[in-house]
């Protein structure tokens, strides 16, 4: 596993299962949940997000892809399992770990987004490894790239 983000001595980070995926539109472009906290510039992260309960990461990212950006989409190959030390929007200390997959649009259903503080954006993969706000999502877009 790839690890991220240099965790801080004094604080105590809590794991959290998690899945991302890198989708394409046929203009090459990749989706981006762009995320917009009150009091806080809006950043870019990957859709995605934590494994519920008995969720397989595929699972998962299928929810969290139709939540954040009302996208359907298929989990498709591993790009990499990664890891990202960081403090969520609310200061908590987190450890996402898991998978980023390959994400195939199946269609759209926005009665599936309910995070409406997430707004899907369209962005060169090039222009979204500098936008990204997780170096971890930033290096899995980067090796997709290098895959293609």
């Amino acid at each position: 596993m790839l690890a991220f983000g240099t965790p801080v001595a004094e604080l105590t980070y809590r794991d959290r299962r998690a899945a991302f995926g890198v989708a394409e539109n046929d203009l090459g472009q990749i989706a981006l949940a762009q995320v917009t906290k009150p009091g806080r510039a809006p950043y870019f992260d990957l859709p995605g997000g934590a494994v519920d309960g008995d969720e397989t990461e595929a699972q998962a990212l299928v929810r969290e892809f139709g939540e954040e950006t009302g996208l359907v989409v298929e989990a498709g190959s591993l790009i990499e399992i990664v890891s990202q030390h960081f403090l969520k929007s609310d200061g908590e200390p987190v450890r996402n770990f898991g998978g980023v997959y390959v994400a195939k649009v199946a269609g759209d259903n926005l009665a599936l987004k309910v995070e409406d503080d997430h707004a899907l954006v369209w962005l060169d993969p090039r222009d979204a490894v500098v936008a990204l706000r997780h170096d971890a999502h930033a290096w899995a877009v980067a090796a997709w790239m290098r895959r293609g």
